[in-house]
């Protein structure tokens, strides 16, 4: 009998906790209507990420300088800026070098930026 209770009051629960109409445990994609902006954005990004290596003038072995608008969009271009953020953790040539991968919401942010045609 005791079993049997229990087994009623655990199934009641896991009825009614779970529902089929909510979508809150369900992750939000990003909004795509907000158009993603480098003075709003993406300097906040580089300055926290990049600029240790990559300021003016470049050190740590750092090939070029993100201290710029031009020179961030210019990595992205040409420079393969996007391709480094987005490697593994500990792959070769992952940036930002001996650091942690960017969380993929901040990579994203960034190609985001890309495709709404580098807005400053």
């Amino acid at each position: 009998m005791r079993i049997k209770l229990l087994f009623i009051i655990a199934l009641l629960t896991t009825l009614l906790s779970c529902t089929n109409d909510s979508t809150s445990d369900i992750t939000t994609p990003a909004n795509n209507s907000v158009t993603i902006k480098y003075s709003a954005d993406i300097a906040s990004i580089i300055s926290s990420n990049c600029l240790s290596c990559h300021t003016s003038p470049p050190v740590n072995g750092a090939p070029m300088q993100l201290t710029t608008y031009d020179d961030v969009k210019n990595a992205i271009l040409n420079r393969g800026l996007i391709d480094r953020i987005s490697r593994a953790q500990g792959a070769v040539g992952m940036m930002p070098n001996g650091g942690t991968r960017l969380p993929q919401a901040t990579i994203d942010k960034i190609i985001k930026w890309q495709t709404d045609g580098f807005v400053n």
